[in-house]
């Protein structure tokens, strides 16, 4: 009943269980990891507009999408809509959905009027997303929060303009930025945005099994659910909320699974970064894929001293044969 296909513009997702953009995470080997438990779409890591504006090396590195199953979305942000559109029209040659973020809580991000901040700045949120619709060729969507704070709950009326200004969906996030990803997430300010608007909302925040998603859908009505912090270190969650949502059971994973997982992970993002690089980025990974399992706090203080590949995948090896 509640997993079912999700058009989105002319983008007809396979299901509407999804993978939430997440900077630092969501890079290409991440996403070919969770793809392999068949999200319906999944998201790049957040991407600056100024940065492809100005041709940064490092920014163009986060829209590689080599040998990538399709659809992918590419979130950007900012606070400058003409170039927002300038960023969306070189975006939309290459993705299938451009993402528009409204909702990061990061201090770097908002002290410069972008992510959540402009849920308190709602002429000009409504401006950036009439530019990026008008310049992209693909569908545009948004991702927003509850609001700014207690005082100002505006998740209501960004959806309205969100809507009105020609955005295909709308993600939100039940909590305010002052909240960051603590205490409850608010179901009901999400049900009140499905109820204000008639393009696809999805909801997102704290989705961490399929009991918690079906309570989402229960709750608020939403047309999706968009899972970000729960897939790190759980990627198979896709697959066990599908399943649970097809046929109201779910298997869980074996540690030799497991091991896989990561084993590929690791290659994966070696390929992708380099080895050094690459394995100081998998150190954060690491915590998450072990937590909760016998003895993980000791193995994490040796891998966070490991520097090779083959060190990596021999320690994890033999931690998990003793498991």
């Amino acid at each position: 009943m509640y997993l079912h296909q999700l058009k989105i513009g002319n983008v007809t997702l396979k299901n509407n269980v999804l993978l939430a953009p997440m900077a630092g995470i969501t890079n290409l080997p991440f996403r070919l990891i969770c793809k392999k438990f068949d999200p319906g779409l999944v998201c790049t890591e957040m991407i600056s507009s100024k940065g492809l504006y100005y041709n940064d090396e490092k920014t163009k590195q986060l829209l590689n999408m080599e040998n990538e199953q399709r659809p992918v979305a590419v979130q950007i942000f900012g606070n400058d809509a003409q170039i927002m559109g300038i960023s969306a029209k070189q975006i939309s040659k290459i993705a299938d959905i451009i993402d528009i973020n409204m909702g990061c809580p990061a201090p770097k991000v908002v002290k410069n009027g972008e992510g959540s901040k402009l849920m308190l700045n709602l002429e000009l949120a409504g401006n950036i997303i009439e530019e990026v619709v008008k310049s992209s060729t693909v569908p545009v969507t948004v991702k927003i929060r509850k609001g700014w704070d207690k005082n100002n709950i505006t998740a209501v009326e960004l959806a309205k303009i969100a809507e009105e200004k020609g955005a295909s969906a709308i993600t939100i996030h039940g909590r305010t930025r002052e909240e960051f990803f603590s205490g409850e997430v608010d179901l009901s300010i999400i049900k009140k945005v499905k109820e204000a608007v008639s393009i696809p909302v999805i909801g997102n925040g704290n989705i961490k099994t399929p009991n918690e998603a079906i309570e989402m859908f229960e709750k608020t009505n939403v047309d999706g659910i968009m899972i970000g912090r729960g897939a790190i270190g759980n990627p198979w969650i896709f697959k066990q909320i599908i399943d649970y949502l097809n046929n109201n059971k779910t298997e869980t994973i074996t540690n030799k699974e497991k091991l896989n997982i990561i084993l590929e992970h690791i290659n994966l993002q070696i390929q992708y970064l380099g080895e050094n690089t690459g394995i100081k980025e998998l150190r954060k990974h690491m915590a998450y894929y072990l937590k909760g399992l016998n003895g993980a706090s000791a193995i994490r203080q040796k891998i966070n001293q490991i520097e090779t590949k083959n060190e990596l995948e021999n320690c994890l090896i033999e931690y998990f044969n003793n498991l």
